[in-house]
């Protein structure tokens, strides 16, 4: 089965009127491009990022449209002329030229071609991390872990998430316990049960990522016996940090951003035994001196610094 791209080319005032046209013809489902609500969105969440990726950017600088999807059929040409009347009926200057382009889209490129951009990654010293779909020739018998890519941070492709694989290959010993904060994938708490670690907690701001996480950890025979996730705000959940501050961890990672870290800093050492390791990452490079003072304010310990790109990431006792 093939489908029909349909975009139609708008403004911020005329989304509204566009989708209720097309609902008002039987059409469900659609997806919005607006630069204004994208750039609404980075102002009012300046807290979670450091760093926009410069092509999505610039994508999202683009006319405003609204897309939608049709099947690609007997009837598809019939709806394509009901779309253009409906249009039609609305149009103003305010809404903007209203045109309507159609690109084809087959079923299984859309479905499964984003997957040609994830290939095993060899991590450290010791690590493949592989998209479940993937075989590798493990011949010197590395640690394997297996990953569905999807919408949460955290396959393994960005520095930062690297970086803290690295670290933690070097920290985790075998017995120890791990809390995951800002979890997205559950890469990091997983493998650090792989690493040998006999119990990993994991959370984040996301609801979606406790499923995640949990499908993460069953590709790799990991078990809910050894690994908890929840959804939490560790800035903010009292009850979250005092559970977190009882139970006491070995070593606490953190691949976040610097908005979260540094007040992160004052809270962290309450869920750690003493001696503990606290790995942090997710830091642009202009923000590391601030995580930096903020660590050592707060009593840590920064046994080393790690580097890649722009990125910076911290091991801290």
């Amino acid at each position: 089965m093939n489908w029909l791209q349909i975009s139609i080319e708008t403004t911020t005032e005329g989304i509204d009127s566009v989708c209720d046209a097309l609902s008002a013809i039987g059409i469900e489902g659609f997806e919005i491009e607006d630069k204004d609500d994208f750039n609404t969105f980075l102002d009012e969440n300046k807290q979670f990022w450091d760093y926009v990726d410069e092509d999505l950017y610039n994508e999202r600088q683009g006319p405003t449209k609204v897309k939608t999807y049709i099947e690609e059929d007997a009837k598809a040409s019939e709806i394509l002329i009901s779309i253009k009347e409906a249009l039609e009926k609305i149009k103003c200057e305010d809404y903007g030229s209203l045109e309507v382009t159609v690109k084809n889209l087959a079923q299984e490129d859309w479905e499964n071609n984003w997957r040609q951009y994830f290939k095993p990654l060899y991590v450290g010293d010791n690590i493949i991390i592989k998209p479940h779909w993937e075989e590798v020739e493990n011949l010197d018998n590395k640690l394997v872990f297996e990953i569905d890519p999807g919408m949460t941070f955290g396959s393994g492709q960005h520095e930062t998430t690297r970086m803290c694989v690295e670290a933690l290959e070097k920290a985790v010993e075998k017995g120890c316990s791990v809390a995951d904060l800002g979890c997205g994938s559950g890469i990091l708490s997983v493998i650090a049960l792989l690493l040998g670690a006999k119990y990993a907690y994991a959370v984040d701001i996301d609801p979606n990522c406790e499923k995640i996480a949990y499908e993460n950890a069953a590709l790799n025979n990991v078990t809910r016996d050894v690994y908890k996730v929840e959804c939490g705000n560790v800035l903010t959940d009292t009850k979250l940090c005092e559970r977190l501050a009882n139970e006491k961890y070995d070593i606490v990672v953190a691949n976040i951003v610097a908005d979260v870290i540094i007040p992160l800093s004052a809270k962290v050492r309450s869920f750690m035994k003493e001696g503990g390791c606290f790995i942090t990452s997710g830091i642009i490079d202009f923000r590391m001196e601030e995580v930096r003072k903020a660590l050592e304010d707060n009593g840590f310990e920064i046994l080393e610094i790690k580097h890649d790109g722009d990125w910076f990431a911290f091991v801290c006792r």
